[in-house]
């Protein structure tokens, strides 16, 4: 008998295989080609043969059995996964096919005679691996029969083949596709202004040219809005007592975003958010800046809560309206530039996970109702320019952070013991995350005092100077926004010990797990380097600048043509140290914490390490949620009854305090703070769903002070500011005034608890309207309840300013006044000179 072909052999040992797997049971995807003219129908005929209709059951009986709505498949998994495993794992037959693919092209190759090799590309790797999975997705879809399919699986499941096809033909570059199409428009200058230009490293540590103009358009905008807001005359409200004030949002998903939306609502009905020259925003409060600089909104936050209510009631990985997004005009080419124009412009690019995700968010985010309002403008970062540039709005700030783990291994395996030892405990030490910030103006990195103009993102850098990817001195268009949200928002991209951490209490909590806890968390400075899931990668601009930048730049970092970036929540989930930036001189600071949970965490008191390390007079230090279990109140109390006129009242209440501690340990031995994880997220979850309970309240001042401090002993704790020490904030050496909006639930707002409401999760991408409302309904809410303080606050500083402003001028005056009489034409106008 005549032998088959090697691919028809392999074709038939797959479906072979198939055929088992299904009789089995094995709900698992297979990964095998069929090749050749193998015939499709083939396998579908012996399916129907071996189980015809009604083996299973009945139609009634399935539809009592087996209801779609309890076997519905997580999108996710079904697509996301299936795709991940491929990439990863792909099936031994599937690689053996292949191989026997390409040996059958080689042989044809070879008859027709050498051909040149094309080096693989990040485009080409990717468009092969795509092709892969949508020839995968076709044949797996196929061994299904209609009944396992009807009783298993969704109706919208039927059409993912055709639309995995058709997306896969869009990106094939082939002639007429999209891909071709977006890579055209690429070169054209009428459509991306910024190619042709090229872009520089600026090195330094003042604000870029373009801030500083903003700064000054803005500070007339705010002059008039601040009077209207205390109730001034504009006219006699000097520009130097103008305080800069920045808002910040808290991280968080959605929950952020819609209530961080609810805060900024109130703000700017109430007049408030008109007087902010700054806003800054980590992961969901990212999301909200975009949304709000954009044709969407036309920069009113009522028209941003409409648009959540018609997007966000939609998962953003359901399948049916992320492929319809992305293979139906218009919307699939503003969504899909971003992924072609990274891997098509860069060889050495990569698309991962994150990037999928921003997609999947921007068609969601960025997409009004009805899909046909959709704006090329509202895709890159840098247009935000527009509606900045006359001052009429506030500069927004985006975060992002890079983990900077220090590579030891070579060192410590040519050490001592103790030399390792001491690594480890440098690497800990170094271990840390550099803050980016982007603005419609620069992507910035303090830590390097260096950075690139927006529009230049997504470039290749060598030595300080941008490199055009083919050589002719054209450049690539700016990285899209679709890739910026994913990297704003991408928590997941989080190290071990911060996944162990949210469930460490849990684990605690159980029977016969303390060991386990301990032997995990043992190995907690290992789990702090390793992340599961790997961040977005973008080219880095301090490639090959070593020698270049502050003393502060890891000098790793001028060896990598790409950094990794996350977001910034990992490292913390307010943004307030791009707010401390020199330059920007911000005098008060309203932070909006929408956190999971916004006392354990604390986020206020990470902030004065940042301080310390870089010298920021007037932070308020120990600013946050106390430490501990004591109120406020109490911390007051025991600081006061501390206070001594003497040195020797100074000592005797140390021996005081010494012998009360004593006699307290002998009489509760094994009684101290509370310390375990459990017990205290259940205190903060209390906390946050009483806040007549808890520590703080809805609307906490602190301010700080400008004199000079030794760092030995440690400067004292910053008291929250009260009605009757409201007067700290108009001394001269008052600092930085912080004003902190924890949210935390309102009895005058039902159906709402921040702490227990399930759809308050971080993971949970679905909000109904009526959800909408109620978030909304409950930020707005918590504003009122702090509205007349921040309005003396602001009055506070605003008296304080033009207070110091007068004394400088009068003074001034008078050194002037007292150098004309020592030239002796003071009170003589016209008369003599000094030399008679």
């Amino acid at each position: 008998m005549r032998s088959l072909p090697r691919s028809h052999q392999l074709a038939r040992t797959c479906r072979r295989t198939k055929l088992n797997g299904l009789a089995r049971g094995i709900s698992r995807l297979v990964l095998a080609p069929i090749l050749g003219r193998a015939s499709r129908s083939r396998p579908l005929n012996i399916r129907q043969s071996q189980f015809p209709r009604g083996f299973f059951s009945s139609r009634d009986k399935q539809k009592e059995a087996f209801g779609k709505s309890s076997l519905v498949v997580a999108p996710t998994a079904l697509l996301l996964g299936g795709l991940l495993i491929y990439s990863l794992y792909p099936g031994d037959e599937l690689r053996r096919a292949r191989l026997a693919r390409r040996g059958e092209k080689d042989v044809g190759d070879t008859k027709d005679g050498p051909q040149p090799q094309c080096e693989k590309t990040a485009w080409s790797s990717f468009a092969s691996r795509f092709e892969d999975f949508s020839n995968v997705t076709d044949i797996e879809w196929s061994t299904f029969s209609d009944r396992i399919v009807d009783l298993i699986l969704p109706d919208w499941s039927k059409a993912l083949p055709g639309q995995i096809r058709k997306l896969q033909h869009e990106l094939s570059m082939a002639d007429g596709s999209l891909a071709s199409e977006i890579w055209q428009e690429a070169h054209d200058p009428f459509t991306h202004p910024e190619i042709q230009y090229s872009a520089k490293v600026r090195v330094s540590d003042e604000l870029c040219d373009e801030e500083k103009e903003f700064l000054a358009r803005r500070k007339k905008v705010a002059t008039a809005a601040l009077a209207k807001y205390l109730g001034l005359n504009e006219k006699d409200i000097h520009p130097d007592d103008v305080p800069t004030i920045a808002m910040c949002g808290s991280g968080g998903g959605l929950r952020a975003l819609v209530a961080g939306t609810g805060s900024l609502l109130a703000t700017q009905e109430d007049g408030l958010f008109d007087c902010v020259t700054y806003t800054s925003g980590v992961s969901g409060s990212c999301w909200l800046q975009s949304l709000f600089h954009s044709t969407l909104t036309d920069r009113r936050l009522d028209r941003l809560v409409d648009h959540l209510k018609a997007r966000i009631g939609i998962h953003i990985a359901y399948p049916p309206a992320a492929f319809s997004s992305v293979t139906t005009s218009p919307t699939n080419k503003l969504l899909l530039s971003s992924l072609v124009e990274k891997l098509k412009g860069d060889p050495k690019a990569d698309f991962g996970l994150v990037d999928v995700y921003g997609i999947l968010l921007a068609a969601r985010l960025l997409v009004p109702k009805g899909e046909l309002g959709i704006d090329e403008r509202d895709f890159k970062l840098s247009n935000q320019r527009q509606y900045i540039k006359y001052g009429q709005h506030p500069m927004p700030i985006y975060t992002a952070v890079r983990h900077e783990i220090p590579n030891l291994a070579s060192d410590m395996s040519k050490s001592s013991i103790a030399s390792q030892e001491k690594a480890k405990e440098i690497a800990k030490q170094e271990a840390w995350f550099q803050w980016f910030e982007l603005t419609p103006y620069e992507f910035f990195c303090e830590e390097f005092n260096a950075g690139i103009p927006t529009w230049a993102l997504g470039r290749r850098f060598d030595n300080g100077e941008d490199v055009p990817p083919e050589g002719n001195g054209f450049h690539l268009p700016e990285l899209r926004m679709p890739i910026m949200m994913g990297i704003f928002g991408s928590a997941f991209c989080a190290t071990l010990s911060h996944y162990y951490r949210e469930i460490r209490p849990l684990v605690k909590s159980l029977t016969g797990f303390a060991t386990l806890d301990e032997m995990i968390y043992g190995y907690n400075e290992d789990l702090e380097k390793v992340h599961p899931i790997d961040p977005a990668q973008i080219p880095n601009f301090t490639y090959n600048m070593e020698g270049k930048l502050r003393f502060t730049t890891p000098t790793t970092i001028y060896n990598n043509e790409y950094i990794q970036l996350m977001d910034a929540g990992m490292s913390n989930n307010l943004p307030i140290y791009p707010l401390l930036r020199p330059g920007r001189d911000v005098d008060v600071i309203v932070a909006f914490d929408a956190s999971a949970d916004v006392k354990t965490d604390n986020w206020l008191s990470v902030t004065d390490g940042y301080a310390r390390q870089r010298g920021v007079k007037g932070w308020p230090v120990g600013a946050g949620w106390p430490k501990g279990t004591d109120s406020t109140q109490k911390i007051e109390q025991q600081l006061d009854a501390a206070q001594a006129n003497s040195a020797a009242e100074a000592e005797a209440k140390m021996r005081q305090a010494q012998q009360n501690k004593e006699a307290s340990e002998q009489a509760n031995p094994k009684k101290g703070p509370v310390n375990d994880p459990a017990e205290q997220s259940d205190k903060a979850r209390h906390d946050i769903a009483h806040p007549e309970d808890s520590d703080l309240g809805y609307c906490t001042v602190w301010v700080g002070t400008t004199e000079e401090r030794s760092s030995e002993p440690p400067p004292p704790t910053t008291r929250a500011v009260t009605d009757d020490t409201a007067w700290r904030l108009t001394e001269a050496s008052a600092g930085l005034t912080v004003v902190y909006l924890p949210f935390l639930a309102n009895p005058k707002v039902g159906g709402v608890n921040p702490a227990d409401s399930d759809y308050m999760s971080t993971w949970n991408f679905v909000y109904t309207p009526e959800q909408i409302d109620k978030v909304v309904a409950l930020a707005r809410a918590n504003y009122d309840e702090g509205r007349d303080r921040i309005r003396r606050t602001v009055r506070a500083v605003y008296e304080r300013k033009k207070r110091v402003r007068e004394e400088s001028e009068s003074a001034n005056a008078r050194e002037r006044y007292r150098r004309l009489v020592r030239l002796g034409i003071a009170d003589k106008l016209g008369e003599g000179d000094h030399f008679s």
